[in-house]
């Protein structure tokens, strides 16, 4: 199959100054997109989006999503063909501190990019991207399909369940038409990788630790969750957003994009195999404190998309901690991030996905 090519289309990324936003620009200006950001302005320092250089490669709207206005505005000038939606509050601890804002950004922002899309027609296709979460967690062993009921235990994965709703509603009241954008979901695991500093998050946490020199404190090591290299499911969402392009609404649905199941493991694992890559400067112990609900066992079922798309994850679950490793390293000698993700992102295109 001949997929489309991105040189010189016109891509709308909400989430740009993010964590996977910043990863996902860097590969589509790689593969020539002209990319249009739409975001808040990046939170804290380092960020990924300023260590390399983003800010000056593309051009960003630092705007909100709950914004409706500003994001008409910003569809009327740029008239994007794809849109990626990844704005969030992507977090599940702080939605408990702040669920208003987290209902407001993750519903109502769902609801403004779908709106925008439809009031300014030249959108061919579109990638909501939500979460894992989404799903009703029975904290059962099996891997969740894309049919399961959407729900939540807390205001995150409550909101990205909505958005879920939002989307198919959307979808099937104003985006059914052959003339009308092509619009379909996507539902990653727990990603990690390089540039993430985000707080209350495994892989960030640790890291800050290691190099302040501090122990890491694990709330949950039992817990099992579905982890990938940040680089596998924007794998997806391109393949996605090109079948999209190519058949229309024969692919707008709901969509997993998951580890292999014998890579989904646990936080005591994970926890394990980075202290045996950092050596002696890393120590940790269990953080016994009270905590508010977090689910206990989360796996997606990626069946779908390795038959339908022809995608599958490429890297396993150790050598994605050694990337990781490897830029935080980078990171912390001086090295050219820019480059280092860049070279990342092409030595993952080269390599064989798994089962092939």
């Amino acid at each position: 199959m001949q997929y489309p090519p991105w040189q010189g289309r016109r891509v709308l990324l909400t989430g740009h100054t993010g964590f996977k936003g910043s990863w996902l620009a860097l590969w589509l200006r790689q593969m020539g997109a002209e990319v249009i950001g739409y975001a808040l302005p990046p939170v804290g320092e380092p960020n990924l989006y300023q260590l390399t250089g983003l800010d000056s490669d593309l051009t960003s709207v630092l705007a909100d999503v709950r914004h409706l206005d500003d994001l008409c505005r910003t569809f009327a000038e740029h008239q994007p063909e794809v849109v990626f939606h990844l704005a969030a509050q992507a977090l599940v601890l702080p939605s408990y501190e702040s669920p208003v804002e987290t209902y407001a950004t993750n519903v109502m922002g769902s609801v403004h990019v779908l709106e925008a899309a439809r009031r300014h027609p030249g959108v061919r296709a579109m990638v909501m991207v939500t979460s894992d979460k989404c799903y009703e967690n029975r904290e059962w062993i099996w891997p969740y399909r894309e049919n399961e009921p959407m729900g939540g235990h807390d205001p995150y994965s409550n909101s990205k369940g909505c958005a879920e709703l939002v989307t198919a509603a959307y979808r099937a009241s104003y985006f059914s038409s052959d003339d009308s954008p092509a619009v379909a979901s996507a539902r990653a695991g727990n990603v990690i990788g390089g540039g993430d500093w985000a707080v209350d998050r495994l892989l960030p946490d640790i890291i800050r630790a290691v190099l302040a020199g501090e122990p890491v404190h694990i709330r949950s090591p039992a817990a099992i969750r579905p982890w990938q290299h940040v680089l596998e499911p924007l794998a997806g969402y391109l393949r996605l957003a090109e079948h999209l392009l190519l058949h229309g609404h024969d692919y707008a649905e709901g969509w997993n994009f998951g580890p292999a199941d014998n890579d989904t493991r646990s936080v005591g694992w994970i926890v394990e195999h980075l202290a045996e890559l950092f050596g002696p400067e890393m120590s940790w112990s269990q953080d016994r404190g009270p905590h508010p609900h977090e689910a206990h066992t989360l796996k997606l079922d990626s069946s779908k998309a390795r038959t339908r798309l022809d995608w599958r994850p490429r890297l396993d679950l150790q050598e994605t901690l050694r990337w990781v490793v490897e830029w935080y390293q980078a990171h912390r000698r001086g090295d050219d991030m820019r480059r280092l993700c860049e070279a990342q992102i092409t030595r993952y295109q080269e390599l064989e996905p798994a089962g092939k």
